[in-house]
């Protein structure tokens, strides 16, 4: 194993530093090259996943964005159950309850206090790459990677064509109020009060179709009038700290194998996304069907294929 390695880069489409030097070229493969496109909370939970199941390969995550610009690193993090209208409720309970156990672990285990601010740890364990770079077609990892993971959110309008998935607009406060111990939420789930690790976040706003990611003050303003309504002394809370993300909304997740075509050539993408506010919720139970689905592609891609006698 080595160390997982953070690359700026600002190369073209077919420059991708030592990758160019070992293209897969009619033969069966030994290593599995697998490009996992985005850097929130799923594509970092599903690059761990594939590196636990899928065995003899290498993962790269590719994003223009990491921690801390990330939606992920906005949200309040409270593992809540979502639903998703176009995805069975047997299989959205089976995500929570994955995600649950998962982050219950977590949460007794000695690195509980790394854990909710180093989502990317389990990574360096078993070897990866991490890159900074923007991705305008799926075609551009293509031959540096055998397989391509599609975790890029909204990104997935562009990369996948999807019209499906549209931003719903979420601001909240980060303050500090270190005497806030216990998370407090109304009826809706619109006005929260989370207690983090180093702040309290305050929340928020759901603002469907809008891609604006500059601080509002009035939305501000709105937010911590409604917040110290439920609790009076954030009236004292201090370091306020306004902060928006895009929740990359779809009625329904999209956990699929698409296989791109192009010229004669090949590439193998699974995509992963549409997470909306459930991210936190069911990203470890996404990211452990989608990894069986990366091993699914990784075997037909070692299984010859026989050769027809005349």
């Amino acid at each position: 194993t080595r160390p997982a390695r953070h690359c700026k880069t600002s190369f073209g489409a077919r420059d991708f530093g030592g990758f160019q030097d070992c293209f897969f070229r009619d033969r069966l493969m030994d290593t599995a090259r697998i490009a996992v496109v985005g850097a929130g909370v799923v594509g970092l939970s599903t690059a761990v996943c594939i590196s636990k199941l899928v065995p003899q390969c290498s993962v790269t995550i590719i994003s223009d964005k990491f921690t801390p610009d990330t939606t992920s690193d906005v949200a309040a993090g409270m593992l809540i159950p979502h639903t998703y209208p176009d995805t069975p409720i047997h299989t959205q309970k089976q995500w929570f309850r994955e995600t649950f156990n998962h982050l219950f672990a977590i949460a007794n285990s000695a690195e509980a206090g790394d854990a909710g601010v180093h989502l990317v740890s389990g990574i360096k364990g078993s070897g990866g790459w991490m890159l900074t770079r923007r991705i305008d077609d799926l075609w551009e990892l293509h031959p540096s990677f055998d397989i391509v993971v599609n975790c890029s959110g909204l990104g997935s309008r562009q990369l996948a064509g999807d019209s499906k998935i549209f931003p719903v607009r979420g601001q909240v406060l980060q303050v500090q109020a270190p005497w806030v111990e216990h998370f407090i939420r109304d009826g809706s789930g619109l006005t929260y009060i989370y207690p983090g690790m180093s702040h309290v976040t305050l929340g928020g706003t759901r603002q469907k179709g809008d891609w604006n990611l500059s601080p509002d003050a009035e939305n501000s303003r709105e937010i911590l009038s409604r917040c110290c309504a439920l609790e009076p002394s954030l009236h004292r809370a201090c370091n306020i700290r306004e902060k928006v993300g895009l929740r990359p909304y779809r009625p329904g997740v999209r956990l699929q194998t698409e296989l791109l075509a192009r010229d004669g050539r090949r590439l193998p993408v699974v995509h992963h996304y549409g997470h909306g506010s459930g991210g936190i919720s069911v990203h470890w139970g996404t990211a452990l069907e989608a990894a069986r689905l990366v091993s699914e592609c990784v075997h037909a891609l070692r299984t010859p294929i026989p050769k027809s006698k005349l």
